[in-house]
């Protein structure tokens, strides 16, 4: 099985072209190249397929096997791989998730793509100021949906939280009978927002798109940002916004090839 590995600002999935390649149990291949020992090494496995109602469809599943719905860093790399790659011509793409049709813009130069900009539909803040209990501290918490669950908890000096001492516990919480990504984030003086990610299925990541999204929509909710900022995430940065126009979400940032392989294991 041919793959090619790509990053969005660290971000880093196995990429597998459907239309040549065959992955008969994305699950147990996602588990197994995603080990960073003893497999590929990433944060999971990605699917770029055929879809009949749009461009192309994405398929991605976690480190740990399990399948998500939408992630935005994997959706910008997936922008690039069929544009770069030529299997699309088009500057506007449709994929198909399992979140619902994204719109993917591509910033092109000499017929390479620079940034992606996707278009992640309305999100759902489904509610403002619940607490969930972690390690015998309780949090308050935002929780919104932005085609996958997230719970944003806005902290002080995220760079020295301990994101995997709650983030792990906060994932598998009742609250969350589907588990959940967490955010833990912090507004700075400049209006721009620091943001670390626990990921369900796969810990502490070093960004996450929808989370990225998710974290802006419960700023603005709670009036801590305006509609527009720029997200730091460990990997690198993110710009994001909430149109109050569509109601839509934007992000719009980087995605970069990192290598070519072949797994003997499809």
């Amino acid at each position: 099985m041919r793959f090619t590995k790509m990053q969005g600002i660290g971000n880093d999935y196995i990429y597998v072209n459907c239309f040549e390649e065959t992955v008969p149990d994305p699950s147990a291949t996602a588990k197994k190249i995603s080990d960073r020992h003893f497999g590929v090494g990433s944060d999971g496995l990605v699917l770029i397929c055929p879809d009949p109602d749009a461009d192309f469809r994405m398929r991605m599943f976690n480190a740990d096997g399990s399948e998500s719905e939408m992630c935005g860093n994997a959706a910008r790399c997936v922008g690039k791989y069929v544009f770069d790659r030529g299997l699309t011509k088009k500057t506007e793409v449709q994929l198909a998730t399992g979140a619902g049709l994204k719109v993917l813009s591509i910033r092109e130069i000499n017929g390479k793509a620079v940034s992606v900009r996707v278009d992640m539909g309305e999100p759902e803040v489904q509610r403002i100021g619940e607490t969930v209990e972690a390690n015998g501290k309780t949090f308050m918490f935002t929780r919104v949906s932005t085609g996958n669950p997230h719970a944003v908890i806005f902290q002080d000096d995220v760079d020295r939280f301990d994101v995997a001492g709650y983030g792990t516990v906060i994932e598998h919480h009742p609250l969350f009978p589907n588990r959940t990504n967490t955010e833990f984030a912090q507004v700075l003086p400049d209006g721009s927002i620091r943001m670390r990610v626990w990921e369900r299925g796969a810990g502490e990541t070093m960004a996450c798109g929808t989370g990225a999204c998710a974290t802006l929509v419960a700023a603005a909710a709670n009036k801590l940002t305006g509609r527009k900022a720029e997200l730091i995430l460990n990997g690198g940065n993110l710009l994001i916004e909430w149109d109050e126009k569509t109601g839509h979400v934007f992000q719009e940032g980087p995605a970069e090839f990192v290598f070519e392989g072949e797994w003997p294991e499809a």
